[in-house]
């Protein structure tokens, strides 16, 4: 029914597309990717990423590097036991998720994280842009 709704700018964004085409694809199926948020900013100097992983202990998120790839995995086990009145309920929730980012830009060795409030920050420094030799026209004799 939202859908049918005038004027809907959900479909004008690209990566709305691209999520539709993944969901009508794969329809009831579930996201068979897990994911989690991320937003970039860019610092001039710098760019800071900041990851939602809410529910996560820092021990529970790994980050890699492999070659020009940072690939950030979270991954969450939980029992919760609750006895009550010889009624026993048990829940586990378990959850798994990762992103990789190209980072053929960045100072690989001078990458940083923390992490606060299910918030993951990682500075990410920019490499020195490359500096281009000068244009110049030789003469044919």
């Amino acid at each position: 029914m939202f859908d049918l709704t005038p004027f809907d700018r959900r479909r004008r964004s690209l990566a709305n597309y691209f999520n539709d085409l993944e969901k009508d694809f794969f329809g009831d199926m579930g996201n068979l990717f897990p994911s989690f948020n991320t937003d970039i900013l860019d610092k001039g100097d710098k760019y800071v990423l900041e990851a939602e992983l809410p529910g996560f202990n820092k021990e529970d998120i790994k980050i890699d590097i492999d070659g020009d790839r940072l690939m950030i995995q979270a991954e969450h086990k939980e029992d919760i036991k609750n006895e009550k009145d010889n009624y026993v309920k048990q829940e586990r929730r378990y959850g798994s998720f990762s992103r990789s980012f190209d980072i053929s830009g960045i100072k690989a060795d001078e990458i940083s994280a923390k992490y606060n409030n299910g918030i993951l920050e990682l500075t990410l420094p920019k490499k020195e842009p490359e500096k281009k030799s000068p244009t110049r026209r030789i003469d044919i004799d």
